[in-house]
């Protein structure tokens, strides 16, 4: 992969660590990664991708995971919108005035946030198996489902913490339909345990999802940035009827319905597909 270098980056009072892969000339693609998940479950080949595709990469590790601050959150609760901030900074620590933004899962509500209250950071959007920003999922409709049987089932299992149980849970985000690179899923896993100062903070994250935050209700028609919306058809978290609501919410967004994607990119040559439809 091309030249990579890392730096910790001020949000405030916390550290948040930081990547950069390729030209540091070229247009900047940020990419923002779902609940819990740190930056290096951007998996490598997608970063690759972008690079061949001109971009420089900007992965990094939310507040609460992998290398950054870890935070009482009895003592100080944040929010998404606080999490989007997070991102304003990273790009402010690497002196970009502006990004492509792509977001995933919760990442994906996050870039949402940013294109309502930061439109002037945002070059493009990618919206990545999400959901609508401000949704509540306890409360299912028909255009935003609940997620699969087979999610909540492995939920109901009560697996203990622990690579094994990740692994088993990253096998029922693949989906059923495309296979699932569980070599490549458990080598992420260890490395996250492994560099993470606390892996149980990383839990607050739900914590954040749930508090009031009434920026998250913004409505996203007011999104100028080009967007794009990618999402799979074998989605357990968020069925289907997610993307085509963010879709349908944003002005002159396109959807982008990938045959046999699930919730994560760890089917072979996935990483690669999704990154071709990365807006630049």
């Amino acid at each position: 992969m091309a030249d990579t270098h890392e730096r910790f980056v001020a949000s405030g009072p916390l550290r948040i660590w930081t990547e950069r892969t390729g030209d540091p000339s070229r247009p900047a693609v940020l990419m923002v990664m779902g609940s819990a998940a740190q930056g290096i479950s951007c998996p490598d080949e997608l970063v690759g991708r972008l690079v061949e595709r001109g971009a420089q990469v900007i992965r990094f590790d939310h507040r609460d995971t992998g290398q950054s601050s870890v935070i009482d959150f009895d003592a100080h609760p944040y929010t998404i919108g606080d999490m989007a901030r997070d991102c304003l900074a990273v790009l402010d620590g690497w002196e970009l005035r502006t990004a492509h933004v792509a977001g995933a899962s919760l990442g994906g509500m996050i870039a949402q946030w940013l294109g309502v209250h930061a439109p002037e950071r945002i070059r493009s959007l990618t919206v990545i198996s999400s959901s609508p920003m401000g949704h509540d999922p306890r409360e299912p409709t028909d255009d935003l489902p609940p997620p699969t049987a087979e999610f909540r089932a492995h939920q109901a299992l009560g697996l203990p913490p622990g690579v094994e149980s990740d692994v088993a849970l990253f096998r029922v985000f693949n989906g059923p339909v495309r296979p699932f690179d569980e070599a490549a899923a458990r080598a992420m896993l260890e490395l996250a345990l492994s560099r993470a100062i606390d892996p149980a903070a990383a839990a607050n994250h739900h914590r954040a999802v749930w508090r009031d935050d009434p920026s998250l209700a913004a409505p996203l028609s007011s999104i100028t940035a080009p967007t794009s919306v990618v999402h799979g058809d074998q989605d357990p978290i968020y069925p289907l009827g997610h993307g085509r609501a963010v879709a349908a919410a944003i002005p002159g967004a396109t959807l982008h319905v990938v045959p046999g994607m699930g919730h994560v990119l760890t089917a072979p040559g996935l990483p690669e597909e999704v990154a071709d439809l990365i807006r630049l």
